[in-house]
């Protein structure tokens, strides 16, 4: 049993779930204190964790046998690549409950669900079986679901059920990818380590790496199973689009590293013919990862709605997550695993921005209207933090996204130029999309008119609240922090993923 426990995360987050849905609804602002408490424990925890494990590359936390029959253990442990993102979940849960503040409608069961949806997000990332995975993978949906369909907007009942829909049929491959390897095995073991070493046919793993692949991948939000991403973003409230940019769509990617390529390696081989110039699922994902970065940032630089304009980003963000996976090498890997954090942090701030701060005040997300409300002179403060939210989002460097970016090219140069050229597409229209959205919605040349002028003068917007600062500083920070010194993480990822390479595919 380590000392600094990170599966404490777990229980804090679903115990904190249970007290504060019994907390009384009409008092709101408990419910609200009681909520960051619990997400500052966990992060607290998380923290913790993370420094004791630069000591010590694997912990096991927790080994349990929870179904012998079966071999299903309760086994919780963590690696760097499981600190990262524990990490992860940790800041974007504070962040959560922070632009969460001005919820009003059946505050407690909000925060219930919430932190309900980060326990099962703690779990994914600290399972060590494949079985527990699948079940604290399940436990993530339920959550998600009522936070959008309740407390959403825009369409919210058709994007949660469309969010709902695309993970259970994900999650359907997925187990059905399990079961066919556990029986395949004959092991009589569900732990990740025990199937990875019980010598899966070369023609078995080619043939279920593709199904498991695609069902992690869907969450991930690969083109072009993403339609599901933008939707639900734009629907969901502000917490669960930081929440499902942050950390939801890491999960998918998460099980595309552990569990797809670390299980069945050899399902990346080449075929022995070529098919349309693919020779390999390897061609075929990064491929796919490729049209995903052009697709999403192309569609994001058409869209009207500021917080599709971040949804589509989003798509395109992580399909360097997805490319960076497909380079199959170091560096490529250490910058998927680097790059799932920087998004999570830039997108979360960038979905804050826009749907706590931008929208609360001017009721409205279409960038032809804020074009009017000249919100560079009217919020100051939204302005200038996405300017350096939209930088760190385009790459800039001293930013995390400039690190994690390089890293993923870098390593995916050494795999296939063309690759690594079409990406740069994506690059590029990306700076356009993040200026345009910029240039729209705070520093329009646009003159106001007097009636403009006027009502500016008469229904001035309300002041930047401190959880609103408190929000945007930590996240700023994170970004900042890991932009300026990559060793925080790498120092972590990289054995992580010297390991998974020397035991999965090498």
């Amino acid at each position: 049993m380590s000392p600094i426990a990170m599966d404490w995360t777990i229980y804090i987050s679903f115990a904190g779930a249970l007290v504060s849905a019994l907390l009384p609804q009409r008092r709101p602002g408990l419910a609200r204190w009681f909520a960051l408490a619990v997400a500052a424990a966990g992060l607290a925890v998380a923290v913790a964790g993370y420094a004791a494990g630069f000591s010590q590359a694997r912990q096991v936390f927790v080994d349990l046998p929870w179904v012998p029959a079966m071999g299903i253990h309760y086994l919780l442990e963590a690696d760097g690549i499981s600190r990262v993102l524990v990490l992860l979940t940790g800041i974007a849960a504070v962040a959560g409950v922070l632009f969460s503040w001005n919820i009003e409608l059946r505050t407690n069961q909000f925060f219930a669900f919430f932190l309900a949806l980060i326990g099962g997000v703690y779990g994914v990332f600290l399972s060590g079986d494949l079985f527990l995975l699948f079940v604290f993978y399940e436990i993530a949906i339920v959550p998600k679901y009522f936070l959008i369909a309740i407390w959403g907007s825009t369409r919210r009942e058709y994007g949660a059920m469309k969010l709902a829909l695309y993970s259970f049929v994900g999650s359907a491959m997925v187990l059905i990818g399990l079961l066919a390897a556990y029986t395949t095995a004959g092991s009589h073991s569900t732990t990740l380590a025990g199937l990875a070493h019980a010598g899966l046919p070369v023609s078995f793993q080619m043939g279920c790496f593709p199904l498991v692949f695609v069902g992690f991948a869907i969450l991930a939000g690969m083109w072009p199973f993403h339609t599901w991403a933008p939707t639900g973003h734009v629907a969901a409230p502000t917490a669960a689009s930081m929440v499902l940019a942050g950390v939801i769509m890491k999960l998918g990617a998460y099980g595309c590293l552990r569990v797809a390529i670390g299980l069945f390696p050899h399902g990346l081989d080449p075929w022995g013919f070529t098919i349309l110039g693919l020779a390999s699922w390897r061609d075929v994902f990064a491929w796919l990862a490729v049209v995903g970065i052009v697709y999403g940032a192309l569609v994001a630089l058409a869209q009207t709605d500021f917080k599709f304009v971040i949804g589509y980003s989003s798509v395109s963000h992580m399909g360097f997550v997805l490319l960076g996976l497909m380079a199959l090498n170091q560096l490529g890997l250490d910058g998927a695993v680097l790059q799932m954090f920087s998004h999570g942090i830039i997108a979360g701030l960038l979905f804050a921005i826009v749907g706590r701060i931008v929208y609360e005040r001017t009721h409205t997300r279409q960038l032809d209207e804020l074009e009017t409300m000249h919100l560079s002179r009217r919020l100051p403060f939204a302005a200038w933090a996405f300017v350096i939210a939209g930088v760190a989002s385009m790459g800039l460097p001293g930013f995390s996204g400039f690190v994690a970016e390089l890293q993923v090219l870098t390593g995916v140069w050494l795999a296939s130029r063309w690759w690594t050229a079409a990406a740069g597409v994506g690059l590029v229209v990306g700076v356009a999309y993040i200026w345009r959205a910029l240039q729209k919605a705070f520093f329009s040349d646009r003159l106001p008119t007097p009636h403009e002028l006027e009502a500016e003068q008469t229904h001035p917007f309300a002041a930047i609240t401190w959880p609103e600062a408190a929000g945007v500083a930590l996240l700023l920070a994170c970004t900042l922090i890991v932009g300026l010194y990559p060793r925080v993480l790498l120092a972590q990822i990289e054995p992580a993923v010297q390991t998974l390479l020397a035991g999965g595919m090498q």
